[in-house]
């Protein structure tokens, strides 16, 4: 018989729980005057991030950022008339959390403060972690890919095959999916901003296409 092409996808994926979360809070106000309110945005915006800053010294925050203060204006309709000018002013701000009930507690303490908004929580693992799991997921679905093709040379009454071609899904056909590296579970907060976080497991795939040669 003479030499055979056999081509396979090899797909693997790990699911683990995640090991840090990150808050995102915006701290917003506005009013009549830009003065008094890019002074009003300072002075909330001001304690958060010192108990932030207070709480990775500690140790009980593994990170935290804070954007820069912007600042814009509108002027609003009541139906045909336009309203006076209303300045607003907001500073976005994360904080990386290890300990999940650390976070909750400090969710319900923040989100009870003037001007402040609770948005998203990312759950995600830690980057040894996930680049561990990428390694041996991406080792297995090559390992799938080689036990497909044997199966396939053997169905054939082939022995063994020889590889030729190994690639993430997606670089050998434009027209094939992206391979999923992680997905990261997100949560908006709603309601009571103290109830009990149970984020989804996040998964980590890794999908390739492999050529063979038997005989």
């Amino acid at each position: 018989m003479p030499e055979v092409t056999i081509t396979v996808r090899g797909e693997h994926e790990l699911r683990r729980a995640p090991e840090e979360a990150v808050a995102h809070i915006a701290v917003r106000a506005e009013g009549p005057d830009r003065g008094p309110v890019v002074e009003r945005i300072a002075a909330l915006a001001a304690p958060i991030r010192d108990e932030l800053a207070e709480r990775k010294e500690g140790g009980t925050l593994v990170d935290w950022s804070s954007a820069r203060v912007a600042v814009w204006s509108e002027r609003p309709w009541a139906g045909e008339k336009q309203l006076a000018p209303v300045h607003h002013a907001a500073v976005d701000m994360t904080a990386t959390f290890a300990d999940f009930a650390a976070l909750s507690w400090w969710i319900t303490q923040v989100a009870e403060r003037d001007g402040v908004q609770v948005g998203t929580i990312d759950w995600r693992l830690k980057t040894d972690t996930h680049t561990a799991l990428e390694r041996d997921v991406a080792s297995r679905a090559v390992q799938v890919a080689v036990e497909r093709a044997t199966a396939y040379a053997n169905a054939l009454g082939l022995s063994g095959v020889t590889p030729v071609e190994v690639s993430d899904v997606g670089l050998r056909s434009p027209d094939a999916p992206a391979p999923r590296a992680l997905m990261a579970a997100s949560a908006k907060v709603v309601g009571d901003p103290g109830l009990d976080f149970q984020p989804e497991d996040i998964t980590v795939s890794a999908a390739v296409e492999a050529r063979f040669t038997a005989r």
